[in-house]
């Protein structure tokens, strides 16, 4: 609580619409001891009425040529979340969204604020905050998707990007901004006129938001929030429910819904869930193994999840001279390589994907089957989301988790706080190792050690140069 103290104050509330009189920061501490019975303004939903499953996006009171585009994208009829927060937000209310990854949280957002927009077509209209550089086009992508009926006009404000192209987007005022926390704070500090251009604007939106409303991002939304007007409408969706957002939601100065469709971390009945326990030093083989066998198990494609940029870069490089055709995505990219690295696997260029967290969030890739964690998350959170790149939208999907002798604690915790106990993968030694003397075998006819032999005499040579310059 107290590492957000500044963020709920009177004067800066997360959720701006009515003040509470007489609150303070003592009241708000004394709300979080009790949130439901001490805050009446929290409507709390985490009913499952029979009745919605029936719903249509014609009952939620979306306009017609919303229809018209939910039925041109194969948008059959709203799921759970859609029901429930769709009609809220068309109300006028702040809105919390928890449901499971793959669930349509996206669209439970973007189809009432158009809806609103295409009454009343201004810019800034909305600013959606996101954590990660990736998401941003992702939701770019569907707000333009979802808005094509509208000559939308949307901006991604990420960093990586040419600052002067993304001032310039800003002052000729899209609709839609789509940003992340780091390089809206600079844009805001450095240029004088751009607040202004979110003084009108209807709606924020923190999507991820567990991760948006991080400590880590606190000085970031202190400036965002500030260029904000107090009649905003706030919209929080998340995957993941944290004592941040918790102590955030239990302090809203206005009457804020709450939709939960679960409690806890859970993962979704359609995942299967397995392990392999296996030596820390051949983590590398039994992976090669198990994607040879990606066709003979009918994956289309796959995402491998490792702990740090350094592990998904050296790993790239032994794919690579392996002839295996992936892609790797992590922060030591330049934003350029990083979409370039996710456009390929997207489009089915390559059928695997290495990457480190970045990629864990909001990625929506209907042909992933396959999740590896190569490497254990240290948090249970950070594995729900993981595995939430696969068996979206009540499809299936298969989550591997390559478990050694340091992993085991961390496993026993991820399966308490998910509920459900990981199965034995079936993996015979015998074929595994038979892959790592091929391994070795092609390795050795590429003269893969004459060329890393090659790379360190440049990497000494390039050091001994600069020595001499200096």
């Amino acid at each position: 609580m107290a590492e957000h103290e500044d963020l709920i104050d009177e004067n800066f509330p997360l959720f701006s619409h009515k003040p509470i009189h007489g609150s303070s920061k003592r009241t708000a501490t004394a709300l979080a001891d009790n949130p439901i019975s001490a805050h009446p303004q929290l409507v709390k939903d985490t009913s499952s009425d029979p009745n919605t499953g029936r719903l249509t996006f014609a009952d939620l009171g979306l306009s017609d040529w919303a229809l018209q585009t939910c039925k041109e994208l194969g948008m059959k009829k709203p799921t759970p979340v859609q029901q429930h927060c769709i009609p809220r937000i068309l109300s006028g209310e702040d809105v919390l969204g928890l449901a499971q990854t793959g669930s349509g949280k996206t669209a439970a957002f973007a189809l009432p604020i158009l809806h609103k927009l295409a009454e009343d077509p201004f810019g800034v209209f909305c600013l959606v905050v996101t954590p990660t550089r990736e998401l941003a086009y992702q939701l770019a992508e569907q707000f333009r998707a979802l808005g094509s009926c509208l000559n939308l006009r949307c901006a991604v404000v990420v960093g990586g990007m040419d600052m002067i192209t993304q001032t310039q987007a800003l002052m000729q005022r899209p609709h839609v901004v789509i940003a992340t926390p780091g390089r809206i704070k600079v844009l805001i500090d450095q240029n004088p006129d751009i607040p202004a251009v979110f003084s009108k604007t209807k709606f924020l939106v923190l999507d991820e938001a567990d991760r948006v409303l991080d400590v880590g991002f606190e000085e970031e939304l202190r400036v965002v929030f500030k260029c904000l007007p107090a009649n905003r409408q706030t919209l929080l969706f998340s995957a993941t429910m944290t004592s941040n957002l918790q102590s955030l939601l239990e302090v809203s100065a206005n009457k804020a819904y709450f939709y939960e469709a679960y409690e806890g971390f859970q993962t979704v009945d359609t995942l299967k869930q397995q392990y392999v326990f296996i030596p820390k030093n051949v983590k590398d083989v039994y992976l090669l193994h198990v994607l040879s066998r990606m066709e003979d198990m009918g994956i289309r494609s796959a995402i491998i999840f490792v702990s740090t940029c350094r592990s998904c870069h050296l790993l790239g490089l032994l794919m690579e001279e392996l002839d295996q055709e992936v892609a790797a995505l992590h922060s030591f990219k330049s934003q350029s390589s990083r979409l370039s690295a996710l456009h390929r696997f997207k489009s089915g260029k390559v059928p695997v994907l290495l990457a480190t967290d970045v990629a864990s969030r909001g990625l929506d890739i209907p042909t992933v089957d396959l999740v590896i964690n190569y490497d254990i998350p240290r948090y249970p959170r950070d594995y729900v989301h993981r595995v939430g790149r696969t068996a979206r939208a009540g499809r299936g999907g298969l989550a591997i988790s390559f478990i050694t002798q340091n992993d085991v604690d961390l496993i026993h915790e991820i399966e308490a706080d998910v509920g459900k106990k990981m199965e034995k993968f079936e993996c015979k030694e015998n074929e595994v190792y038979k892959a790592k003397r091929v391994a070795t075998m092609k390795m050795m006819d590429d003269g893969f050690e004459e060329k890393a032999k090659a790379r360190k005499a440049q990497k000494m040579k390039s050091l001994a140069e600069k020595r001499i310059a200096e």
